[in-house]
C-alpha cells in the first residue's frame, strides 16, 4: 500500500473535526477526546505513515525505555515537615515550604537535588547563587548551567512548593 502524504495531508485539512474524529477510530481503533484539528491531523498523518512505512525499531524501543527508566521522576511524595522558626543555622537537608511572598529560601541555604545520577548543591547567598566555585546572578543561570539549556530554576530546584532541600 503506497501512502501519498501531501495528498492524504490535503484531505485531512478539508475535514471538519468531527470528520477527522471518525476518521481517528477508524486508523487507530479508539476514540479521541481532543478537538484541536492540527494535532488530530499530525496524530493521523503520523499513524498512516508508521503503518505504511513501519513503527519504531526494536533498537529506537530498546532506547527509549532505557531513557524512560533514566528519568529524574519522583515517585513518592516528601515529608510534610518544615524547619524550626527560631533556627538560625542554614542546614543541608530537610523539608520547607516558602510561603506566597517569599520566593527564595534564606541566604545560606543550600538547595540540593539529585540530576542525572549526580547530586547537585547550589547555595544562595545574599547577590546570587553558588554552584561549584562559580556565582550566579539568577537561580536560572545556574540551572542553564547545569542542564545545557533554558530552564526556570525555581523549577528546576523545586521551590514554592512543599520539596526536600
Amino acid at each position: 500500500m503506497a501512502l501519498n502524504i501531501e495528498k492524504e495531508l490535503a484531505a485531512l485539512q478539508k475535514m471538519s473535526v468531527r470528520d477527522l474524529r471518525v476518521r481517528y477510530v477508524e486508523v487507530f481503533g479508539e476514540e479521541t477526546h481532543a478537538r484541536n484539528k492540527a494535532w488530530i491531523i499530525k496524530r493521523l498523518v503520523w499513524r498512516l505513515q508508521s503503518q505504511v512505512e513501519g513503527d519504531l525499531t526494536e533498537r529506537a524501543r530498546r532506547r527509549a525505555i532505557e531513557l524512560g527508566n533514566d528519568a529524574d521522576i519522583r515517585l513518592i511524595p516528601p515529608p510534610a515537615n518544615t524547619f524550626p522558626a527560631d533556627s538560625t543555622q542554614p542546614t543541608t537537608s530537610g523539608t520547607w515550604k516558602i510561603s506566597p511572598k517569599q520566593q527564595l529560601p534564606p541566604p545560606g541555604t543550600i538547595l540540593t537535588r539529585k540530576y542525572k545520577g549526580r547530586t547537585l548543591q547550589v547555595q544562595v547567598l545574599p547577590q546570587g547563587f553558588e554552584f561549584e566555585g562559580e556565582v550566579y546572578k539568577t537561580l536560572s543561570a545556574a540551572a542553564k548551567h547545569i542542564t545545557g539549556q533554558h530552564c526556570s530554576g525555581y523549577a528546576f530546584f523545586r521551590l514554592g512548593q512543599e520539596k526536600s532541600k
